[in-house]
């Protein structure tokens, strides 16, 4: 490993754990907004942040086993992370298809969403330099985990104008509904990036397999 790899290798490290921190205040205080105020799509979105936080945490682990092991494929680690990000999709578009159906079908209306306003522009503005210094380290390393967890991180841009525009169009209009086709915006971001995720593993996997047979 050269000194520019272990450099990118310290940038990543940097960014994972600013998203780890980041995501983790973003996740307990829209959760908390999102209890309180009973608003699904800030739930959702607090949610999704503690999924970054997972990602996050699968790109730390993935670059530290790397260090520890500069000989092993780095294919065997890249799946792992891979994995984790597209299952932690998957049981979060599960979990907003199941609470947004019962709003819809109850009539639940929020209190409030002015919260989501203010947290979406925040999320926007961070989120943002995030996924453009992921995908300088990702291409520069020419690593899939890392450039899907920038993926990870656009997603969280989408879901955060998903956020903004049913929160702000809530404040508007007080039709509650709005809150939950928001939500059902999160869940077809989160299906998406969730198939990718796994289709990126599976890929991974195919290609270790032919390198193993030629040899």
């Amino acid at each position: 490993m050269n000194a520019a790899t272990k450099r990118y290798f310290q940038y990543a490290l940097y960014l994972g754990f600013f998203t780890v921190f980041y995501n983790l205040f973003e996740g307990l205080v829209s959760i908390y907004f999102g209890v309180s105020d009973e608003t699904i799509a800030l739930f959702g979105f607090g949610v999704d942040s503690f999924i970054e936080v997972m990602s996050g945490l699968g790109i730390i682990a993935m670059i530290l086993r790397i260090r520890r092991n500069p000989e092993t494929p780095r294919s065997q680690f890249e799946k792992t992370a891979l994995r984790i990000t597209g299952t932690s999709f998957y049981l979060l578009a599960a979990g907003l298809a199941l609470t947004a159906g019962v709003n819809l079908v109850t009539g639940h209306k929020p209190s409030t969403t002015l919260p989501g306003v203010i947290i979406a522009l925040i999320s926007i503005a961070t989120m943002w330099a995030l996924v453009t210094g992921k995908r300088i380290v990702g291409r520069a390393l020419n690593s899939a985990p890392i450039l899907a967890d920038a993926n990870c991180t656009m997603i969280c841009i989408y879901m955060s104008v998903v956020l903004l525009a049913s929160s702000f169009i809530y404040q508007l209009t007080g039709f509650g509904w709005v809150d939950s086709l928001g939500a059902l915006g999160l869940i077809y971001f989160s299906y998406n990036e969730g198939k990718e995720s796994f289709e990126k593993a599976a890929g991974m996997e195919c290609a270790c397999d032919e390198e193993s047979n030629s040899e």
